[in-house]
């Protein structure tokens, strides 16, 4: 991860108006301003997000504030531009770098900074990104987050109150593929369709666990093909017998292997 601090040039105490993070892997900007922000210093493409109370910029409008400062990827001589400053391709932000943010609509620059140069505010910000997230029944998530809390999300009013999600609503198995996005700026389902980690965080109820708790869960009690059939004594083939006969219930199955509950393979033990 790079980070830049965002900055005028016209302010003589060259103040950092927000912070820009780059994710070299998935080459994924997200923009982030500060709580107290004011609406006349922050970059006009920004501003309106600002007005409806966000702070976090998503991945969309933070890559069009970049694409906004560097040479547009239809530029005709766009070749020779690239092979002047040493670029075999367009990279956004390699251009970005090279022009330190400067275009000739504003006097907006970039400088790049450590994490341990973040205001706390900004690094107390980063506790809240999503670590994991598990799909859970009545469009719900379980949601870990960075500092340590783990929050069932009911998600049927979010979903319901915009109609690009209709998909999710209508199909529980697109739903059960939610992921994380990159940074852990929320939830998503590919490309399209995603739900930050403030709101998340906002409408969640923390659920008394922790993240070590629900791991050692894991450990402890899901066992695997072969784990059930040593503890039942019997072939693999009585296993997959034992499911087709649905008297056990795989929790989770690929080609290769099924993940069991430890106590459900426990209690065939007590009939």
């Amino acid at each position: 991860m790079r980070i830049f601090a965002i900055r005028a040039e016209h302010d003589p105490s060259n103040t950092d108006i927000a912070y820009l993070f780059y994710y070299e892997k998935e080459k994924r900007f997200y923009i982030e301003l500060p709580d107290d922000a004011d609406l006349w210093n922050t970059p006009l493409i920004l501003s309106s997000l600002l007005k409806r109370g966000e702070r976090t910029v998503n991945s969309y409008w933070s890559k069009i504030w970049v694409q906004q400062r560097i040479i547009p990827s239809d530029r005709q001589n766009l070749g020779q531009i690239l092979k002047e400053n040493g670029l075999d391709s367009y990279d956004e932000f390699k251009l970005l770098v090279l022009s330190e943010g400067r275009c000739s609509q504003d006097d907006y620059y970039v400088s790049e900074i450590s994490q341990d140069d973040l205001p706390k505010e900004f690094l107390d910000r980063l506790q809240y990104k999503v670590e994991d997230v598990i799909p859970l029944a009545g469009k719900s998530l379980l949601v870990f987050f960075r500092n340590g809390l783990i929050k069932s999300c009911e998600l049927q009013p979010i979903l319901a109150a915009d109609y690009a999600f209709s998909p999710l609503l209508e199909n529980d198995s697109y739903f059960r593929e939610v992921g994380i996005q990159v940074g852990g700026y929320g939830v998503c389902w590919g490309d399209q369709l995603a739900i930050s980690d403030c709101t998340l965080y906002k409408t969640g109820r923390v659920i008394p666990l922790s993240q070590e708790d629900f791991v050692t869960f894991v450990q402890q009690r899901i066992v695997t093909s072969a784990e059930a059939a040593e503890l039942l004594q019997c072939s693999k083939q009585n296993i997959d017998d034992l499911i087709r006969r649905k008297k056990l219930h795989p929790i989770r199955t690929s080609p290769k292997s099924k993940l069991f509950l430890k106590s459900e393979i426990l209690q065939r033990l007590w009939k």
